[in-house]
């Protein structure tokens, strides 16, 4: 009997067979996730500096938004990264 985990992977594979990529693709992915690394990076960097000065400030309400913020744009170029990814994906081998 085939765990729910096997059929899944069936059934994924059935729907969206696995396309090799080149070497040129997988050179362009990397960058494009070290580039979006750095970019998340560098927003965790400056909304933790601005926490730090609500905190000191005591202003909880601000470092909640701060928060709110970072989860939020953590997500945009998370997902702006995945948008890239897949069109270097789709892009015809080279």
């Amino acid at each position: 009997m085939k765990s729910s985990y096997e059929l899944a992977m069936e059934r994924l594979g059935q729907s969206a067979p696995v396309k090799k990529l080149s070497t040129d693709q997988k050179k362009k992915i990397q960058e494009i996730e070290s580039i979006y690394r750095a970019k998340i990076a560098e927003q965790e960097i400056l909304i933790r500096s601005k926490i730090a000065g609500a905190i000191s400030d005591r202003n909880d309400g601000e470092e909640e938004a701060l928060l709110q913020d970072l989860g939020i744009e953590t997500r945009r170029l998370e997902s702006e990264c995945e948008e890239k990814k897949e069109q270097v994906r789709q892009a015809k081998g080279e």
